[in-house]
């Protein structure tokens, strides 16, 4: 069940994530130059990557609440997908400029043992954004929101780099100082393979993909327990940023009369509605059901 609390919670999260973000960038970046760490220098620059996608995506979920017009009448939803396309993106060059750094850095054969302050630093970075993860994941997913989605997976991307800092920064004081280098090559091949995951769903759902099978199996459902509804001949559903688009095409009860068959389409829309709280344009044609051929009589 939806809290009422969810709209609200949209509204917020991208901020909070924005914020968070900025004083991981600096927290990180600070105890990196201190600790020498070449690992939390790298995840500090990852929280700066964080940064940017964050603010991007507020600015997309901003603008795909503006409503219809005639220059887009679908609206402005699918501008979520160019949101978390801008983040895998961003994830993916952090992730190679990150390893090409971490490679170079073993070349040249400069490894040292960073301070354990390090450690500190990752802990805490790790349990700041893996509880920014769960928070954003919830508020994506009662919301529907792609966008969000993507954002909190770029937090639960920083927390697994973080985790791979920590486990180099531990190594290296206890006498394998190539670690935290190699923690930072891990960190890079994990950003970037969630940034590519980011880039794919983002392109399904600009090529309007259809809608998870449950979504249709659901309308399906509803509209067959609708009274005086007998058959449905042709359904097809996509979404639109947030919102989920329902085509269905529909036969009645060929002994009504039109406005009973406009009520019960009416009727089927509010009953989708209800069972799938982001389906914001259902299109139903009705027609009436052929009526059933009588048998010849014979003698």
């Amino acid at each position: 069940m939806k809290s009422e609390d969810c709209k609200d919670c949209r509204d917020e999260v991208t901020q909070w994530a924005f914020y968070v973000n900025i004083c991981q960038t600096i927290f990180k970046g600070i105890l990196g130059l201190i600790s020498g760490s070449a690992g939390l220098l790298a995840d500090s620059l990852h929280s700066g990557a964080d940064v940017v996608a964050s603010g991007v995506t507020i600015f997309c979920v901003k603008m795909s609440d503006k409503p219809a017009d005639e220059k887009y009448p679908f609206g402005y939803g699918n501008i979520q997908y160019i949101s978390s396309a801008i983040v895998g993106m961003i994830l993916l060059l952090g992730a190679v400029l990150l390893m090409y750094e971490s490679i170079l850095k073993i070349m040249s054969g400069n490894l040292e043992a960073p301070s354990i302050v390090a450690a500190i630093g990752a802990a805490v970075t790790v349990a700041t954004n893996e509880l920014m993860y769960r928070y954003q994941v919830c508020v994506g997913n009662e919301n529907n929101s792609p966008a969000i989605i993507a954002n909190a997976w770029d937090n639960r991307s920083d927390a697994m780099s973080s985790v791979a800092v920590l486990v180099g920064v531990v190594a290296s004081d206890l006498g394998f100082p190539i670690a935290d280098t190699l923690a930072a090559i891990g960190v890079s091949l994990l950003v970037g393979k969630i940034g590519i995951e980011l880039i794919g769903e983002a392109v399904k759902g600009l090529m309007d993909s259809s809608v998870d099978v449950e979504v249709l199996q659901t309308a399906w459902q509803v509209t067959m327990d609708t009274p005086h509804v007998q058959s449905i001949y042709f359904m097809r559903g996509r979404n639109v940023g947030e919102g989920v688009h329902l085509d269905i095409r529909l036969r009645v009860d060929p002994s009504l009369r039109v406005k009973d068959s406009t009520a019960i389409a009416e009727q089927v829309k509010a009953r989708i509605q209800d069972e799938i709280p982001h389906a914001r344009d259902i299109r139903l044609f009705v027609s009436p059901a052929p009526a059933p051929v009588a048998e010849p009589v014979t003698a």
